[in-house]
C-alpha cells in the first residue's frame, strides 16, 4: 500500500504576523512547510518552525532576502533538495515604510518595490520550473486593499501591491493550462507588527474599526482560511482572482 505524499508549501516572511499564522495553519492542515525570512529574523523563524513541527509534519527554515535573485535561487534549491517538490507558494514577505510623496526618498521607494513586487516575481520565477514538471501548483500572492484604493503616505506600498495584483492576473493567463493556479489575497487592516504603522494611536484604531462592516480590526488568523482555500484543490477552477479579506472595507 502506497503512503500518500504530503504536499509541500513555501511561505515567505513566515517568522511573524500573517506569514506565521499562514505557516502554522498549513502545517495543521497536513502540509510540510518551508518557511522563509531574512537572517536577522532567525530566532523568531526557528520558533515558528518548532511550532509547525508540533503538528506532525516536517518544517524547515530558509533564510533569504526575496529581493535577491541569488538568495531566492539558493533557497529554492535547498527546498527541493530537502522535499523534492513544491505544491504551494505563498508570497507573504513585505514591508511598509510610511512617508508622503513629496518627501519620500528614492531609497524608500526602491526597497519597498524590491521586496513587495520584485520579491514576488523572483520567488515565482524560481519555483515555476518545479511546479511545471509536476503539472501542479498553487500560487497565493499576498497583496493588500491598499493596492486597490491607496492610503496617504503609502504611495510606494500601494503601488507595489497593485503591481502584485497585475502580476498575478498575468500569471493566471500564462499558466492556465499547466495545472497551476495563481490568486491574490488582499488583507485589510490587520493587527501585526507591520500593521501597527497604521494603528499605534487608539483613535486611529477606532477610525479604522468604524470603516469596516464588522466593526473590528483583523487578526493574522483571519487571513489563513482564504489562503488555505487557494492552496487546496477546492480552488482548482479559480485562478487570476483577488479576494479582499478586510471585514468589509472594500466591496469589489
Amino acid at each position: 500500500m502506497t503512503t500518500p505524499f504530503r504536499k509541500v508549501a513555501l511561505v515567505t516572511g513566515a517568522s511573524r504576523g500573517i506569514g506565521r499564522a499562514i505557516a502554522l495553519d498549513l502545517a495543521q492542515r497536513g502540509f510540510d512547510v518551508a518557511l522563509n525570512d531574512i537572517a536577522r529574523q532567525a530566532d523568531t523563524l526557528a520558533e515558528t518552525v518548532r511550532e509547525a513541527e508540533a503538528f506532525g509534519g516536517r518544517a524547515i527554515a530558509l533564510h533569504a532576502d526575496v529581493s535577491s535573485k541569488a538568495d531566492v535561487s539558493s533557497m529554492v534549491e535547498s527546498l527541493l533538495a530537502q522535499f523534492g517538490r513544491i505544491d504551494a507558494v505563498v508570497n507573504n514577505a513585505g514591508i511598509l515604510i510610511a512617508g508622503p510623496v513629496e518627501t519620500l526618498t528614492e531609497s524608500s521607494w526602491d526597497v519597498v518595490m524590491d521586496i513587495n513586487a520584485k520579491g514576488t516575481f523572483l520567488v515565482i520565477q524560481a519555483t515555476l520550473p518545479a511546479m511545471k514538471r509536476q503539472g501542479y501548483g498553487r500560487i497565493v500572492n499576498i497583496a493588500s486593499i491598499g493596492g486597490k484604493h491607496g492610503a496617504p503616505e503609502q504611495a510606494h506600498y500601494s503601488a507595489s501591491k497593485a503591481a502584485v495584483m497585475g502580476f498575478t492576473r498575468v500569471l493566471a493567463q500564462e499558466l492556465g493550462s499547466s495545472g497551476i493556479t495563481a490568486n491574490c489575497i488582499c488583507p485589510g487592516i490587520i493587527l501585526t507588527d507591520m500593521g501597527r504603522v497604521n494603528l499605534d494611536d487608539p483613535e486611529v484604531q477606532k477610525i479604522w474599526r468604524s470603516k469596516t462592516a464588522q466593526d473590528r480590526i483583523g487578526a493574522p488568523e483571519d487571513v489563513v482560511g482564504p489562503v488555505a482555500f487557494f492552496c487546496s484543490d477546492d480552488s482548482a477552477f479559480v485562478t487570476g482572482q483577488t479576494l479582499n479579506v478586510d471585514g468589509g472595507i472594500v466591496f469589489s
